[in-house]
């Protein structure tokens, strides 16, 4: 029998809508599971179980039986919880220090400053929200230029432009995914 630990977010009730068992309580077997049909979903990387919570309730779960893997999940025909943790100040820890990580980018406010460092005060996170909006638009229109001019250039200088482009956008993906990954094992060791 395959056994293996993953990561998936609770929300208040399972999908089906009876109540999320207390930790150690085995789910009943379900027969011949499916991916994104039937079955018990998790991710074997947390950053990966990001894009399915339900809720702000990180599980790590011990799945086995019968196992699907997927690209970013998995199925199985068991699962248990074996130790689960409310995220939300973890996750909004999390933005703020990958906010911080291209704060360099622009000229934020002190108020704004202030909140991603230390995560206090209503009205620096409104600001805060409000100014990344606006930088993001005019970020926006920016590279919209940019990639109309890229577009008029020769079409070589294109493909190394998108290269390019591509490289930093996976490099700083994969940073965010390894911060975060290290994060939820930091918050569960010694689970």
């Amino acid at each position: 029998m395959k056994i293996m630990k993953a990561w998936h977010f609770a929300g208040k009730t399972l999908r089906d809508g009876s109540p999320v068992p207390e930790d150690g309580v085995w789910l009943p077997v379900i027969d011949d599971p499916v991916l994104c049909k039937r079955g018990y979903h998790a991710s074997v990387d947390p950053f990966d179980a990001l894009k399915y919570a339900l809720g702000d309730t990180l599980c790590l779960v011990e799945l086995r039986g019968t196992i699907v893997e997927g690209d970013d999940k998995v199925v199985a025909s068991e699962r248990k919880i074996i130790a689960r943790m409310d995220v939300t100040d973890m996750i909004r820890y999390f933005a703020r220090m990958r906010a911080l990580s291209v704060v360099h980018l622009w000229d934020a406010p002190d108020e704004v400053l202030d909140y991603l460092m230390t995560g206090e005060g209503a009205a620096a996170a409104e600001a805060a929200a409000w100014s990344a909006a606006e930088w993001s638009a005019a970020w926006s229109a920016e590279w919209s230029a940019a990639e109309a001019a890229a577009r008029a250039a020769a079409r070589s200088a294109a493909r190394s432009a998108g290269s390019a482009w591509s490289a930093a956008y996976s490099a700083t993906w994969a940073e965010a995914r390894s911060d975060f990954n290290a994060l939820v094992n930091e918050c569960f060791e010694g689970v």
